[in-house]
Order: structure tokens, then sequence, then C-alpha cells
């Protein structure tokens, strides 16, 4: 399985220098982490204090359309969990709880509990998001909501960090990490040991314990546990929950773990470590991108004054809707073609290979498709909105300021009318890379070839299915 996980790879840190010195500085993360942390406070104040219209507010415009294209439409798809090494909330209770900015220490401050053993999973993060996607048109739209919200995840994390070890806020808890480790699995950078036997033989562990002094003795620069227990000397070997932060580089006394480039989607074709709860997430994503596109693109303004709270009853009536979608539509259509799938395999409804195995390892195939969903989706939010940025850049609180002589930038929508045309290519190439995963997954769980292509085949309509659905909504 290593060998497949690693097959096209590239050690960046072996042939660029300039960057092995520079993750090895201790003060990376803190460089990068101040700014984001700044800005995060500007747009919390803006939110609670600043203009209430959307479109003036830095809260909204910043959040929900710059930071949002730069996550979903780069960061994610070609750096994985990247923007994790620069997040700002997490960031006052890990300082906090180690008593340091910098430096490595061995102070803690804090409980140290471990967390909950029936919570170490993807369900309370997939909660979470879901929670804030439900109220998506009023958290998206309103900046004092959208305040409100990012604040309350810092006091969330700062609590965690001071009760729990490590960043159990980050790996259980954080609406966004979720979905960041599902997608970071199609990216094509991972964080991973180069020698296997450097790590077999390694007496300390300190990419996953920490540095101590007898490690340091023998190199590193010094640094702290893992922060999502992770350990990259077992081998590990998907980003899920890898978040960049490279305390297990500046740690390790060997020099043993690096950064490679390989391949798109790489994680995909691991089959050890899939589980039901990043199956859901898949589902959740994959339904949450079709249910806005249904709301928001689709020609039922009625819906958009539900999601809107217009009121208590009609917004339960598209809560039933997208959490229907989300939940169950989604989950048992793809029960149903898992069944599918291994009966035009196996040529029976029973016996051979598991329909839980199948349902879950067939789930992966809608991680490049749920993707390039997002993308497709954000774009027509995006690009006809985001020129409101100059001005609000100049004036965050919406209250007359002109600070950079940008505030009466007009409003110019990008390219609106090729949106469509952006679109179309985006899913299509979703497709025909889920159907390509698609392919390798079922040749796993099946071994036999021509099993694995006559559940293809059941594969390949359900996803040209999903894809049409998505086209629909975009095409009018």
């Amino acid at each position: 399985m290593a060998v497949l996980a690693s097959r096209g790879t590239r050690d960046l840190l072996k042939n660029h220098r300039w960057l092995h010195w520079l993750l090895h500085r201790r003060w990376l993360q803190f460089a990068l982490v101040l700014p984001t942390l700044l800005g995060f406070v500007l747009v919390i104040l803006a939110g609670l204090f600043g203009t209430p219209l959307g479109a003036k507010n830095l809260a909204i415009v910043f959040v929900w359309i710059v930071w949002w294209a730069l996550l979903i439409c780069l960061l994610v798809p070609f750096g994985a969990r990247v923007w994790c090494l620069a997040c700002p909330i997490p960031a006052p209770g890990e300082w906090l709880s180690r008593l340091s900015f910098i430096r490595w220490g061995t102070q803690k401050l804090g409980l140290g509990r471990r967390w909950p053993r029936s919570l170490r999973n993807l369900w309370p993060a997939t909660l979470g998001f879901l929670a804030i996607a439900l109220f998506s048109a009023v958290v998206t739209t309103r900046p004092a909501v959208t305040g409100w919200v990012l604040l309350g995840l810092v006091v969330v994390a700062i609590i965690t960090h001071l009760v729990f070890e490590r960043r159990a806020f980050c790996r259980y808890l954080c609406p966004v990490g979720g979905f960041l480790g599902l997608y970071s699995m199609a990216a094509p950078v991972e964080l991973r040991r180069r020698d296997a036997e450097t790590c077999l033989q390694c007496q300390f562990k300190s990419c996953y314990r920490g540095s101590t002094p007898a490690s340091l003795a023998v190199g590193g620069e010094g640094g702290y546990p893992c922060p999502m227990s992770e350990f990259p000397g077992a081998p590990m070997e998907r980003n899920n929950y890898c978040i960049m932060c490279t305390e297990c580089i500046k740690a390790c006394p060997y020099d043993n773990i690096t950064v490679n480039v390989r391949p798109f989607g790489q994680d995909l074709y691991v089959p050890r470590g899939r589980k039901l709860d990043e199956a859901f997430k898949g589902f959740v994503m994959l339904g949450s991108a079709l249910a806005y596109s249904l709301i928001m693109l689709g020609p039922y303004g009625w819906l958009k004054d539900w999601a809107n709270l217009s009121s208590i009853p009609e917004f339960l009536g598209y809560a039933a809707i997208f959490l229907g979608t989300t939940l169950v539509a989604g989950p048992l259509i793809h029960l149903g073609v898992s069944w599918l799938m291994r009966l035009a395999a196996t040529g029976q409804g029973r016996g051979g290979v598991s329909l839980r195995r199948v349902f879950i390892d067939t789930a992966y195939t809608l991680v490049p498709l749920g993707l390039l969903a997002w993308v497709a989706f954000s774009i027509s939010f995006v690009l006809p909105n985001i020129s409101y940025a100059a001005a609000v850049l100049s004036d965050p609180f919406g209250w007359g300021w002109d600070l950079f002589g940008t505030r009466d930038v007009p409003w110019q929508p990008i390219v609106a009318g090729w949106i469509p045309y952006l679109q179309i290519p985006i899913l299509l190439v979703g497709l025909a890379w889920s159907l390509r995963a698609g392919l390798r997954i079922l040749g796993q769980v099946f071994e036999e070839k021509p099993a694995a292509m006559r559940a293809g085949l059941v594969l390949a309509v359900y996803l040209t299915a999903l894809t049409g659905a998505f086209l629909r909504f975009y095409l009018g």
C-alpha cells in the first residue's frame, strides 16, 4: 500500500534547499498565522460593528467570497490542508496551552485530557458543518451573524485546547477541517516519511511524541507532538488528518520527514483507513453542493425566501429539503447503487464482498466530482461578486472611509455570461476523474477485472446522472 501511495512522487525538500531551510524554522507558522489572525479580528469587528449591508462589509465579502474562492478553488485542490498551517481560529488556544508563540518548550497549560473515544470520528465536524450550512443564507448575507459565528469558533477552540490534548478542535470539531481533510485526498502534495527503516529504528518517535532533550542531542530544531495525533512513521498514507503544520519536520532528529509532489488523487486508492464517517462526509458535501445549486441557481425563488428565514414554518420546509438531500437521499441512492454494483459484479444479492464495503469504498469515488462540483458552484457567485472586494478594502466597516482610494470602485461582474461555459468543463473533468477513480477502487473491491468492469458500468450511469443534475441547474 505504501508503494502505491508514493508512486510518482518527488521530494520537494531534497530538491529545493531553500524550502527545506524554511520549513525547519520555528517562526514559520507564527509568521503565517499572525497576519491571518489580524485580518480575522478585523473581520469579526466589521461583522459586529460595521454596516449591515453585506456587499459593503468586509466580513461578508472577504470571508464568503475572497477567502472561500481561494480555499475551494486553489488551496484545497492544489495544496491539501495547507490553509490549516495559517488558520487563525486555533492559534490563540494553542499559544495559550503551550505558553509560547514560537519557542519550543515543555510547559503546558490545561487539563490535557484525551478526546472521548466514541467521538473520535468526523460526525461532530459534519454536524457542525451542517449547522452552518443550514443557515448559510443568513450567515453569508448578514455581517453580524458571520461575526458571531467566527467568534464562537475561536471560543470553542480555546476551551477545547485548555481541556483536551493537542488540537482536538481541529481534528474532531472544526466544520471546515472535515471537508478539507476529505478533499485533500485529491491534492498533488503530501507530507510523508522518507525512509521506512529509519522510522523503524528510531527510538524517539519525535514526529508523534514531540522533541525531547535526548532527541535534540541527535538532531532537529525542537517540535511539539503532532497536533492531530498522526504518526508519519507508521506510515501515514493519506492527507486527511495532516494539517501541514510542519512540527514533525522540525522534531525529527534524522531529517526523515519531507513534502512531496505527486499525481492528483493518490490517496483515493489507499484501501486502509476508509470509514463510514468519511463516506458520509462525502455524501454531505456533494449533497450540499447540489442543494445549494437547486436553491441558489434553480428557478425556485420561493426556496431562497424560505432559506432566508422569512418565516419559521417556511424555514422548516427548507431545512427538510436541505437535510433530506444531504443526509437521507444521497446515502440511500448510493446504497441502492452499491447493491446494483455488487449484483452486477457477482451475479448475486448476497455472499462474497459485503454491501457495507461496496457502500463505503465506492463513496470515495465521489470525492473528485464533489470537489469540482464545489468549484463550479463557487464561481457562480464568486465571479459576479469579487469586484466588491476593492471597495470594502478601503471601507471595511462601511463607515465612509477611503483608506486606499478604492472605496468608489464600482461593482462589475466578471465574465458573467461565460460562467456556464466554465462550469461545464469543470464538471466534466470531475466526472472523468471520478470514473477513473471508481474503476481503480472497484478493482480493489472485486479483484477480478470483468466483475469490476460490470460494476463500473453501474457506477458510470450513477456518476453521469449526478453530473447531469448539476448541469441542469447551471445551464437553466
